[in-house]
């Protein structure tokens, strides 16, 4: 899924002073606001056993180890398969013309991720880097297709998978357009942790570093250091070794108004 910002940059006509210009009718007047704390977690849907049903088929398949911030594929290259996370964890990030970085998502085992090659995407839109040590499971996409056809149940689970990924990647995109940077990196540890998930918490996070963390809620790193270094001084996080303690308190930064 390709993301593109573009800017504007013709000037407004200016308004004569001392006139008034009526505003136009509104087109739904029945309109109405959500509350911004509803889905604030959203969860994923409920993780299914796929490692099942891709041990049954041995063709167009094979398994690779990446070792942390190990290349998978990069942005640009032929978007011929689609993965599985057999353990650890996959950042997707996106270059823009201007060289700029982004991470786009940061998925745990059990993942799929380079679907887009089945929907007829030629080349890769984003790159995927190995988080942490991981095994990592390409499908082709031949294979893929096949499998899918094979296999209704695997089927209609992996499409369940996507629209839930789906539905958390647009909550995570209003959560980026109105929340303040100091909301948004207390909502992606508490995920991150898997409060408010089906799964049961793990209030102790991998290490992660500030810089990609600035990189996925959009802000400095110094602003994300100064953030963690006020979470820790209330107790809403604690540092455990080389991880980090997420305490559910940290919530009260999501809902504060």
């Amino acid at each position: 899924m390709a993301i593109c910002f573009a800017t504007m940059t013709t000037a407004a006509p200016r308004i004569p002073l001392g006139r008034s210009y009526p505003m136009p009718p509104v087109a739904r007047p029945k309109l109405k606001l959500v509350p911004s704390k509803i889905d604030i977690l959203p969860a994923l849907s409920p993780a299914f056993d796929a490692q099942t049903t891709l041990n049954k088929y041995m063709t167009g398949k094979s398994r690779c180890e990446y070792l942390t911030g190990e290349s998978i594929f990069s942005q640009g290259d032929p978007a011929d398969a689609v993965f599985y996370i057999h353990s650890g964890k996959v950042k997707l990030t996106v270059v823009s013309m201007s060289g700029k970085e982004a991470v786009i998502a940061c998925l745990p085992e059990g993942s799929f991720f380079g679907e887009t090659s089945l929907a007829g995407e030629p080349l890769r839109v984003s790159s995927a880097y190995a988080l942490q040590s991981s095994t990592v499971v390409r499908i082709g996409k031949t294979a893929m297709l096949d499998l899918l056809h094979r296999e209704p149940e695997f089927a209609e689970q992996f499409l369940a998978y996507l629209l839930s990924r789906n539905n958390r990647m647009q909550a995570d995109l209003v959560d980026h357009l109105f929340n303040s940077s100091e909301k948004r990196l207390a909502r992606l540890l508490m995920m991150m942790a898997n409060y408010g998930q089906e799964s049961k918490p793990i209030p102790v996070i991998a290490k992660i570093s500030q810089e990609t963390l600035s990189e996925m809620i959009g802000t400095t790193r110094s602003r994300v250091s100064y953030f963690l270094n006020r979470f820790r001084d209330l107790g809403y996080i604690n540092y455990n070794g080389g991880g980090m303690q997420i305490n559910s308190s940290l919530v009260n930064v999501v809902l504060h108004d």
